[in-house]
């Protein structure tokens, strides 16, 4: 007989096992399945999908480790600790790296017990319906569910023609489980993922050179942005090219041979011990047999909802990386429980106008809401404040001066519109712009807001005030960058009530 259950969603990534335990927690009998993409050990599901496994967590860790001993080689003295030569052992750098995942992986299945949450082993793929029932294969078993939840995630995007195998060519995956440093490290694509491998290989001895299609470094972001952070990451060491058209790539048994021509037209050949391929990724809907119950995809794969998340069967919801919007962690999650509550009859809500991006490079970079190149674009009026961090007593004294807190606002209603940080610790910094959009705060509101001194916190704190040209810790000459876009006819903020 088959297992039944109120709600059954098919993925255990972020987005998904957020909306099982929330579901579970507002009375459903939820179930959440899960196969073994990541080769745990024993064969078990391994929940948390790309995030924990091999993305987001992972990541950081090899990025707190590898900062670590990057301070220890060139930041120490200056400060008065004097050691001698650091090295790097990768092994137990990944070592750490692994037991950190398998400690987080541990601790949702863990959750699921106590919110009382059904996991299930193995692939989930539609076979049709059963009266109102959607009828779902897992693994060899056939589950009975009111409704459905898809949270499938995404999965790398490959180069044609030019096989992973995660040793020579790799994805994120093989990016994180490298054992060696290699001597000289090839990266195709300069996005989020490009940028903070090439950062980790770089600082504990590699060679890396990013190739990058786009014409523009960092095109999604804030042009300030962008220019800033190209600038401090050439000067780290990072060779960064764009515009550059990729040719043939071809393995040998020192490593990769890369074909490409430049911006200029110059044929190039990069070699290189090892390539990762961060292209951006591509939603996973492989077996999910969607068909059967006739769900309705688009034309870039995706599973089509609409703004609650409500794909075009009744009962079926679709959150994550496998919908329209960023592929972020902590967007699925958001997506996970608004359905979760709006399948319980409550108000869910998701303000996709507010999600905050975020890439962990040194110095971070984040982001909310409208880039300045977007309000030009739209015609609205705006006016600007920007402080550097060299202004911040924390950040000298932590001896991090690099970057600034840019806001943008409104300059008819002074409503923030957005807010760009590339500095330290830009991705705490950033939640603060997060919360005042979301209740639709003025420059002023946070003008107004007493701050701890000293913190980072106070440059955002200062770049409010410099909204309205009156900064207390950095005089306008002293980045001459406050500026007010204003045009009479320009529509009002473009951000929804």
């Amino acid at each position: 007989m088959s297992k039944q259950f109120d709600v059954l969603v098919i993925g255990g990534g972020p987005g998904g096992y957020v909306a099982a335990i929330r579901a579970a927690q507002l009375g459903f009998s939820a179930a959440c399945c899960e196969s073994n993409p990541y080769a745990d050990p024993k064969g078990e599901p391994r929940l948390g999908g790309t995030c924990l496994n091999v993305g987001c967590i992972p990541s950081k860790a090899l990025l707190h480790t590898s900062h670590l001993f990057e301070e220890a080689g060139h930041s120490f003295e200056a400060q008065g600790i004097k050691v001698g030569k650091a090295t790097i052992d990768v092994p137990v750098m990944k070592g750490r790296k692994d037991t950190i995942v398998t400690q987080l992986t541990a601790g949702i299945k863990g959750l699921f017990k106590k919110n009382k949450v059904t996991l299930l082993n193995g692939h989930g793929s539609f076979v049709g319906k059963e009266g109102d029932l959607y009828k779902v294969k897992v693994g060899a078993d056939e589950v009975l569910a009111k409704q459905v939840i898809i949270a499938t995630g995404s999965k790398p995007r490959h180069l044609p023609n030019v096989p992973v195998d995660n040793k020579i060519v790799m994805d994120n995956e093989g990016a994180l489980n490298q054992e060696s440093v290699p001597k000289k490290l090839a990266i195709i694509g300069a996005g989020v993922i490009g940028l903070e491998m090439g950062s980790v290989w770089r600082r504990v001895g590699s060679e890396v050179t990013i190739l990058e299609a786009m014409p523009d470094f960092l095109a999604f972001a804030d042009q300030d942005i962008a220019k800033e952070a190209l600038k401090l990451f050439t000067k780290q060491g990072l060779n960064i090219q764009t515009g550059v058209k990729i040719g043939d790539i071809k393995t040998t048994k020192k490593g990769v041979s890369i074909a490409y021509e430049t911006k200029d037209g110059k044929a190039e050949k990069l070699d290189a011990d090892r390539l990762i391929v961060s292209i951006g990724r591509i939603p996973n809907t492989d077996g999910l047999n969607g068909e059967a119950i006739g769900l309705k995809l688009t034309d870039r794969g995706m599973v089509e909802v609409d703004g609650h998340c409500k794909t075009n069967l009744p009962g079926v919801w679709a959150v994550g990386d496998v919908v329209r919007g960023p592929m972020l962690a902590h967007k699925a999650m958001e997506e996970g429980v608004m359905v979760a509550e709006l399948m319980a009859g409550q108000a869910g809500h998701c303000n996709f106008d507010t999600i905050p991006g975020v890439i962990y490079t040194a110095p971070e970079i984040a982001w909310v809401g409208k880039s300045e190149q977007q309000l030009k674009a739209e015609g609205v009026a705006y006016k600007v404040g920007k402080i550097p961090f060299m202004a911040n007593g924390r950040a000298l004294g932590m001896g991090e001066p690099s970057g600034f807190v840019k806001m943008l606002a409104c300059a008819q209603t002074d409503r923030i519109l957005g807010v760009h940080i590339i500095g330290a610790n830009a991705s705490e910094l950033i939640s603060e712009a997060v919360v005042a959009m979301e209740f639709g705060g003025a420059s002023e509101d946070l003008a107004r807001i007493c701050h701890a001194h000293p913190t980072l916190s106070e440059a955002v704190h200062e770049a409010a005030l410099a909204c309205d040209k009156r900064p207390l810790n950095a005089p306008a000459f002293f980045f001459g960058r406050i500026r007010l876009y204003s045009k009479p006819d320009s529509p009002r903020c473009p951000i929804k009530n």
